[in-house]
């Protein structure tokens, strides 16, 4: 490999980072830890890396310090493990520092891990990104042997969002004419998801736009990485998974659902796909507290991890993005969460550790749903003593006092912010 072609990326790439504008995104790193980062396609692991780099900067570290590389860049011939040591020489040639490298996209580089071992063992600061086709969470873990910290990179939360069209909350927002603003960025981000480069692209090529992403998730990350050949059963199965968000699903009902398409389905080969689906950041899925350890690994509520990915597949989606989105954020904020169903009470979210449940209505304008889900948490108490609360919906607000319990009614914008 050219090593003046090496350093001229090197420079390049320090150019480019420290220049880099970026909407800074919720995530606290340890100084010192090694980290890899992971999720889905687009979620905008790369901007982590140049977020941290300009966190550096601020502290008192020379960009110089920053041994940035992408190998994605189309410069590059096909990497070999020896490379990764020549860039770190190249670099070394061109400074006295000890670097700290971020490393973009390396899964291209066939035996990295055995180099980002290495450098972890030799006390290196290491970042890491890489496509989830062909580096997961569950192999890093393995491969690396606790030596890096796995951090999960999502989309963007409601919070980071405003913050990416420009609307800087302050603390007398809930008040200020600044609401009205939240209000309607929420339908956007309701619908279309929370993707960063979505935040950019006109409301009439988000639809496109997310369609040709969910292409290279199926293809790529899927059919590819798996080696499936049965690309319609995984189409079916997907399908009926973003149709079904809100309710349980049992591995045999939806191997009868595909299997009804004609596609002769197992029950195993549906636990194969859901379970490629999740390792790929696609889905993610909750359990049922209100029941045994086996039946809780076999029937599963699934959620999609961006709203805009699941709209592609729904006609009428508000009541199912409004579950999804909910899931979504407590998935992000790594809340230990469950639903809850037994013969006596069904619970959308049941946060076993806070002692807390939540209810999720897209309107409680209609006396039935008030009814059902006010009935649900009081029912849920009486099994369980909740210490809170609360029915999420898309813009009604109260305080519901009935059997010496309060229910707080909060709208989805003002939850999200919390």
């Amino acid at each position: 490999m050219d090593k003046e072609l090496i350093k001229r990326i090197i420079l390049e790439n320090q150019k480019l980072v420290r220049e880099a504008e970026i909407v800074r995104r919720d995530f606290d790193i340890i100084d010192g830890v090694c980290y890899v980062f992971v999720g889905l396609r687009r979620a905008g692991k790369s901007y982590l890396l140049y977020q941290q780099i300009q966190n550096l900067i601020a502290a008192g570290h020379r960009v110089e310090e920053m041994l940035y590389f992408n190998f994605e860049d189309d410069r590059l011939e096909q990497l070999s493990l020896g490379d990764l040591d020549q860039i770190k020489t190249c670099y070394e040639e061109m400074y006295a520092f000890r670097p700290i490298l971020l490393l973009d996209e390396i899964q291209n580089v066939e035996g990295w891990e055995r180099f980002a071992r290495r450098m972890a063992d030799q006390k290196y600061t290491v970042y890491i990104t890489g496509s989830n086709s062909r580096m997961l969470s569950t192999e890093i873990a393995g491969t690396l042997g606790g030596r890096y910290m796995i951090q999960s990179v999502f989309p963007y939360s409601f919070g980071e969002y405003l913050r990416a069209t420009g609307v800087e909350l302050d603390g007398k927002w809930p008040i200020s004419p600044k609401k009205n603003e939240v209000v309607r960025h929420l339908s956007d981000y309701f619908t279309c998801g929370g993707l960063p480069e979505t935040v950019n692209i006109p409301r009439e090529l988000r639809r496109p736009w997310l369609s040709n992403l969910f292409n290279k998730i199926f293809f790529g990350d899927l059919l590819a990485r798996y080696s499936i050949r049965n690309s319609l059963a995984l189409k079916v199965l997907l399908r009926k998974m973003a149709e079904s968000v809100k309710q349980p699903c049992s591995l045999s009902h939806l191997a009868n659902i595909v299997t009804s398409t004609g596609i002769k389905t197992r029950p195993e080969t549906v636990a194969d796909y859901l379970q490629y689906a999740e390792e790929s950041c696609l889905i993610f899925s909750i359990e049922n507290y209100a029941t045994k350890i086996v039946e809780r690994m076999s029937n599963k509520k699934y959620y999609f991890a961006d709203n805009g990915l699941l709209s592609l597949f729904l006609f009428d989606p508000a009541s199912s993005l409004m579950e999804n989105i909910v899931a979504v954020e407590l998935h992000r904020r790594q809340e230990s969460v469950c639903y809850y169903l037994d013969s006596n009470a069904e619970v959308d979210f049941f946060l076993w550790e806070r002692d807390e449940a939540i209810q999720v209505a897209y309107s409680l304008k209609d006396e039935k749903t008030r009814k059902r889900e006010i009935d649900a948490l009081i029912r849920l108490n009486k099994r369980i003593p909740l210490r809170r609360m609360t029915i999420v919906t898309y813009d009604d607000e109260d305080v519901i006092t009935q059997s010496n319990l309060t229910i707080e009614v909060v709208p989805l914008w003002r939850w999200l912010l919390q």
